[in-house]
């Protein structure tokens, strides 16, 4: 599958240590990589998987809160070719999803290299490779040489944090989502979230059910979904509709819905965007919130909902409003970003913001041996969906490639038997 050799960098004199892939490089081993790895083992390609952190699906394993369930039902969220046990529950939790992706790897054979960061990626046209310089935990360095790239860090690779004025000054607890695991730690304690996003509302709710006292965020207009509709998923419901009705009706009967069963919800500060929710998702990116019961801490006033920070000081917050509060730890579940600009040396197919220029469904495919996958910004489901047709492509070349290697081992052999 590789072979190590002693190779020259004409830009850095000091030799480094090279590995060949025979095969796609695949970065990052989170479901994204995982999902590609399997698809092209069903494919029978060899690959390799490169992973910064010591274990796979890093963001579920380290950065996620104790309470965290799959906001999907599991049939929208399984990779392919292994669908979850059946004995899962329709939401599986944190601990089930992380258990089901290991069973994943080992079942596939996957094993990544694992305390492999890259620090650069570059392709060279002279050779028609792919050179992937990366450094290890114990501070080697290492350089990997492939035709084919998949770039699967994601879209969660790096936390976002906003400059605030007064950042510095605030003395209590100042911490992101990825940092929170249970609301255990802020007991009788007044909790400022900010981000009113999926996460910020579930940490939100967690807050308040370990008894400290929860003050949201909420900037901006946000759509907030039922989970669930006369007992079935609003997703799946979603999905649905779309394959009889245009996107601008589902929406339409998607917000009707959501009037329907949890009331008007401006007078409590959270205020509906005019684009629905789907279109929205799709022109932005911006996925819409389904409750799980915050909407019912809001009513009841356990989780105050507050706009926008003006500034920080020693432990209060301004808010754009005038009003002042007292807090003693601050949540930021702001999201997270892209990395793939620090490290990519590309600039055809990914933007600066870190994502495939070009919209869904055609963001997997670059050019000179690059893909994508887990870019879409439709979850899980997106990131399958990826890495099938990645898989399938390059399938299809290395196939090819293979047949006609045997093609010409067979002419060889009967040139030399005409020769007797």
């Amino acid at each position: 599958m590789e072979n190590l050799f002693r190779f020259h960098d004409p830009q850095d004199l000091s030799s480094r240590r090279c590995v060949w892939v025979n095969g796609p490089l695949i970065v990052g081993a989170g479901p994204s990589g995982l999902a590609t790895a399997a698809c092209l083992r069903e494919q029978g390609v060899p690959f390799m998987v490169l992973e910064r952190t010591d274990c796979i699906a890093s963001l579920w394993q380290r950065r996620t809160y104790d309470r965290l369930k799959l906001h999907l039902p599991k049939q929208s969220c399984q990779l392919p070719k292994l669908p979850f046990p059946e004995h899962y529950p329709e939401y599986p939790t944190k601990r089930q999803f992380i258990d089901y992706l290991e069973s994943y790897a080992k079942h596939f054979d996957i094993n990544p290299r694992f305390n492999e960061c890259v620090l650069s990626a570059r392709y060279y046209e002279t050779s028609g490779l792919w050179r992937v310089k990366t450094a290890s935990s114990t501070g080697g360095e290492m350089e990997y040489i492939s035709r084919w790239l998949v770039v699967a860090t994601g879209e969660n690779a790096e936390r976002v944090v906003p400059d605030i004025e007064g950042f510095a000054e605030f003395e209590g607890d100042m911490i992101h989502a990825c940092e929170y695991k249970s609301g255990e730690s802020f007991r009788g304690k007044k909790v400022l979230v900010v981000g009113c996003g999926n996460s910020g509302m579930e940490l939100s709710l967690d807050l308040c059910n370990h008894s400290a006292s929860p003050s949201m965020v909420v900037r901006s207009s946000v759509h907030v979904l039922p989970r669930e509709v006369f007992g079935k998923s609003t997703f799946e419901l979603a999905v649905l509709m779309m394959q009889w009705l245009p996107l601008w009706l589902v929406d339409k009967i998607l917000v009707i819905l959501a009037w329907l069963i949890l009331g008007n919800l401006e007078k409590f500060g959270v205020k509906r965007p005019s684009m629905g929710p789907l279109e929205l998702k799709n022109r932005h990116g911006k996925t819409p919130v389904l409750d799980i019961g915050t909407l019912e801490k809001i009513r009841s006033g356990d989780i105050k909902v507050v706009p926008g920070i003006k500034r920080f000081s020693n432990n209060e917050v301004e808010l754009v409003n005038g009003e002042k509060l007292d807090i003693d730890a601050v949540v930021f579940a702001t999201g997270y970003r892209s990395n793939v600009p620090y490290w990519l040396q590309e600039g055809d197919f990914f933007s600066k913001n870190g994502y495939p220029k070009r919209p869904f469904p055609h963001g997997w495919k670059g050019n000179a041996g690059l893909y994508a996958v887990g870019f879409t910004r439709r979850g899980l489901a997106g990131a399958s969906s990826d890495a099938v047709k990645i898989a399938q492509d390059i399938g299809n070349v290395w196939k090819q490639e293979i047949k006609q290697v045997k093609q010409r081992t067979v002419a060889r052999h009967r040139r030399c038997i005409s020769q007797f």
